[in-house]
């Protein structure tokens, strides 16, 4: 289909002041990690003995296994890593058989959470393979990056010169990044909180970047009284006269936050009116809000759809049909258009938005409501209006499937992550993205837009969470700890922390500033793939396929953390085990995987899943 004008496209377009001379960004710090395949490739051919190969790798193993237990952990990063080229380098110069035989005697010491990148591994038994595979590709051009104590490496370094064994030391030299840091070696607790993703660690250089992570300030206005706020009228029957009140979210803001971002650093769309009356709205629900805490839950209501698995996504909104002469009827400028839509004497339960030729996998609400945003297999991201339910625009860049997208929290721009490795940024009135985002190392599945919009945060199959700057497209945090790909993102509304979830079943938490994990909650025992954070952040609900919403204490996660300048400088996190302890609740649905979740803004819990008869 053509792609249409978008009919929203205003005086105000912010995303030209963003492209600066229109042309694309894309994202910093990660260029110059992936030199050419060619190149790369070439370096397997400094090879050694192929039948020393194994002697060469057991050696090694024998000497970290018994060397004192301070370096036994940090060392023992190496075999993963030194097994993978080994056994490519052994392909690569086409000895076959020796290839086969290394990989059949070491694969099982690997640890359990590179089953799958090693199952990969384990298809490529000639020369040939290696050119076409993309995640093998992935890990020659990227460093594996491990982070290791002076002492560690020097002993390391000490130990292969004196066995003069070039072989593993070429390979720590051209394909491995060891990030030395002066101080006490990590214990193993602390190298399995961090590692796990597809190229091992961060460079600490990569979390290094300041972030503005605070909030930005709210412009300020007056909130109306409700009628139901008057009092009645006195003994002489008249009225009684009171004030307007003042904004209560206004007297929060009105200083300025000293980490949030310069109010103009990325250009952001201009409140309209029906904006102000929405954000007058928040405030009044905000103060009916219920105060959660360890001992006020909220309230969760549950959505079960049936009959889900076989049929076109649907989205449950008034039955106006397209062609419908009434249409015509309704004034589209006026401020309850959405409620004549919904009339309800012509409305039912749902309406079917079509136009994506394939699945869709993801969906996001514009903040004013009138637009929504929908991403598919097709390879494209749709603009539908919900005002006409017709599709406005069709966006075209990725050219995989799209797993997610999402709208910032201030409308205009939004965001979208693919089977293409990148995330891209658009504006609504932009047929091109603004920055592309590339780094990942395999599928974007999630996205989220931090509350400041200036920042995405991106969760990829290759087990990392990435933070990218919007103004400049860089990449200014890299996280790892999951040891699966990565299904739900969730900023806490203070802006100041991250929680995410995957496959491996464990929420993990994030100090932003500090670039920091802060903790571990366990509990779930499959994919994690919703979080939600309470409005004001007391409470994190999490959702999951093991058909259980549990909800979290925030507040005491986030208690009393190291954030000092030395755990910062060398990774060397605690994590409390007190998960039982941060646990409020657990929710058990019949049968029902939960994918979605959501605070209303009087903190009512919605959650949503589709009935699984397995």
């Amino acid at each position: 289909q053509s792609v249409r004008h978008c009919v929203f496209a205003s005086s105000f377009c912010p995303a030209h002041k963003l492209l600066f001379d229109n042309t694309i960004a894309v994202g910093g710090g990660v260029v110059e990690d992936q030199p050419d395949v060619s190149a790369v490739l070439s370096a397997y051919n400094q090879q050694g003995d192929p039948t020393l190969y194994e002697e060469y790798y057991s050696g090694l193993k024998h000497f970290i296994e018994c060397s004192l237990d301070c370096h036994r952990a940090e060392l023992s990063q190496l075999f993963y890593p030194l097994f993978v080229h080994m056994y490519l380098e052994l392909v690569y110069n086409q000895h076959e058989s020796e290839a086969k035989s290394f990989f059949e005697r070491f694969h099982g010491d690997q640890e359990c959470y590179y089953q799958d990148d090693l199952r990969v591994l384990s298809s490529l038994t000639k020369k040939e393979h290696m050119k076409g595979n993309e995640t093998m590709l992935d890990f020659r051009t990227s460093k594996f990056v491990l982070r290791i104590s002076r002492d560690s490496y020097q002993l390391l370094k000490r130990h292969l010169q004196e066995k003069q064994n070039n072989q593993i030391w070429n390979i720590v030299q051209e394909h491995l990044y060891i990030d030395i840091f002066d101080g006490m070696p990590r214990s193993k607790q602390q190298i399995d909180a961090m590692v796990g993703s597809l190229a091992g660690e961060a460079k600490r250089e990569a979390n290094k970047a300041k972030v503005f992570f605070g909030l930005l300030k709210e412009p300020e206005f007056d909130v109306p009284l409700d009628d139901e706020d008057e009092e009645g009228e006195n003994e002489e029957g008249k009225p009684k006269k009171k004030k307007p009140k003042k904004d209560s979210a206004g007297s929060k803001s009105k200083k300025q936050d000293p980490n949030a971002p310069p109010q103009n650093r990325i250009p952001l769309p201009e409140l309209k009116d029906s904006d102000k009356l929405d954000k007058i709205m928040n405030v009044k629900e905000a103060a009916r809000r219920v105060r959660l805490g360890p001992d006020c839950l909220p309230s969760i209501c549950f959505y079960t759809f049936l009959n889900a698995y076989q049929v076109s996504k649907k989205k449950a909104l008034g039955n106006m049909e397209e062609g419908n002469p009434n249409l015509s009827l309704i004034d589209k400028e006026s401020d309850d258009v959405l409620e004549r839509i919904m009339d309800e004497k012509t409305a039912s339960e749902l309406k079917i938005l079509y136009g994506h030729s394939g699945p869709v996998y993801g969906t996001s609400f514009s903040p004013d409501r009138n637009y929504l945003l929908s991403c598919s297999e097709d390879g494209t991201v749709r603009l539908w209006s919900l005002q006409t339910f017709t599709c406005l625009v069709g966006y075209k860049g990725h050219n995989y499937p799209v797993w997610d997208t999402q709208f910032s929290p201030y409308g205009y721009y939004f965001v979208s992550g693919g089977h293409d490795r990148v995330a891209r940024l658009w504006a609504t009135d932009h047929y091109q993205p603004l920055r592309i985002f590339a780094g990942h190392l395999a599928d974007v599945t999630c996205t989220r837009f931090h509350p400041n919009s200036n920042y995405i945060a991106t969760g990829s199959a290759d087990r990392t969470v990435r933070l990218w700057d919007v103004l400049n497209g860089n990449c200014v945090r890299i996280f790892t700890g999951h040891k699966g790909p990565i299904h739900s993102l969730a900023f806490s509304p203070n802006g100041r922390f991250l929680a995410t979830g995957a496959t491996d079943g464990r929420v993990l938490l994030w100090d932003i500033g500090h670039g920091l994990m802060v903790g571990e909650l366990k509990g779930h025992t499959d994919t994690i793939y919703a979080l939600r954070f309470s409005r004001d952040g007391e409470i994190l609900a999490s959702g999951s396929m093991d058909n259980t919403v549990r909800l979290w204490d925030a507040v005491k996660a986030f208690e009393d953390l190291e954030t000092d300048d030395f755990t910062t400088a060398t990774g060397h996190i605690n994590l409390p085990e007190n998960s039982q302890d941060l646990l409020l609740g657990t929710y058990m649905t019949k049968s029902t995987p939960v994918v979605h979740l959501h605070f209303t803004r009087r903190n009512l819990l919605l959650a949503a899943g589709a009935y699984s008869s397995q």
